[in-house]
This record gives structure tokens, sequence and C-alpha cells, in this order.
């Protein structure tokens, strides 16, 4: 049985492209880098920390495949997250405009035999942005819960000059990564 440790819709959609079905795991990992902690070691320890957290609140099931992943983007040793507001979303987007940025998406797979992980980075650039399109995205409101404030898969799209790597990792779960690491647990794709 696998279970994603993940409450984004997109991550549930690309796994149902993959020809899967999970439940969902609601878990509550702090997403907080520590001082000096180079922005790849984050992502790839959010990740591991999604999963281990979810494969606890199912330890009890014999057989489950847990599936978490955490995707930042990141521009000169910044991590942009998830931006807590409008305000944040706008300073991130007028940051990204008009340069090339990192999109790291790390995904683990965790049983109670195996643990494995893959990392997918992709290069995105933005076309430069005026006042007026970073205000016009704001107001769809479609930045809220995107790391880097945007979305690959919506309007965003018309701001992305080139892309680099995997589109389905610059979304959320890196397709034939995490294919690939399923597989090694016995999951069906």
């Amino acid at each position: 049985m696998l279970m994603l440790a993940s409450q984004s819709p997109r991550r549930l959609d690309l796994l149902r492209q993959l020809g899967l079905d999970s439940l969902v795991l609601e878990v509550d990992v702090p997403e907080l880098r520590s001082a000096g902690e180079p922005a790849l070691d984050y992502v790839h320890r959010v990740a591991r920390e999604k999963a281990g957290a979810g494969l606890l609140a199912v330890a009890s099931r014999p057989g489950v495949v847990v599936l978490a992943a955490d995707t930042e983007v990141i521009l000169d040793g910044a991590v942009f997250g998830k931006p807590a507001d409008a305000e944040e979303a706008a300073a991130m987007l007028r940051r990204l405009a008009g340069r090339t940025h990192r999109v790291a998406t790390v995904v683990w797979a965790v049983s109670s035999a195996r643990e494995t992980s893959a990392c997918s980075v992709s290069e995105v650039t933005l076309a430069p942005l005026d006042g007026a399109a970073i205000e016009a995205y704001l107001a769809t409101g479609e930045w809220r819960g995107k790391a880097g404030a945007y979305a690959v898969q919506g309007r965003a799209a018309a701001f992305i000059a080139h892309l680099s790597g995997s589109y389905s990792g610059v979304m959320g779960l890196p397709l034939f990564e995490t294919a690939t690491l399923l597989r090694q647990h016995g999951v069906n794709v």
C-alpha cells in the first residue's frame, strides 16, 4: 500500500499520472532551515523528516510504503519556500524576475525494510517582470502555497523563458525519479 505524506493536491495528481492511487497522510514537519545549512541539505532533510513522520504514523501497518517530497526554489544560496503573504510573494517574484534559479525536489520512499531517495534539480529562467505583471499574478492567488511564489503549471507558465530539467519536478514530484524509487520498493508503476 502506498501512502503519500503530503497535503499537496499537485503531488497526488502527479502520482495519478503514474497510475497510482495513494492514501494521504497529514504530517506536521516544521520547514525551518538551520543557520548555515546548505540549501540542498535542507531540502533533503525536510523531505526525509516528512517521510519519517509518515512512516511513524503507519508503523503498525505491514507492507506500507510512504512517499514524501520537498520542493524549494534556490537563488544565490537563498531558499524561497512558500510565501507567508502577498507582500513576501511579490518580493520573491521581484528577486527571481529576469534571472535563472534552481528548483530542487527531493523525494524519499520509506518502508519498514528500506529507505531510498532521489533528488531532481532543474533550472528555471523567469522573464523580466514589471510591477504590473507581478501584481496581476498575485491577484490570481495562484502563488499561495507555492515555493518561490509561482506555479509552473499555471498562469506563471507565461513567465518561464526557459526550463532545463524536470517539469514535474518543478511542480513538486519528479515522475521519473519517483517511479524509479517506487519500483525499488516493489510498487508497480
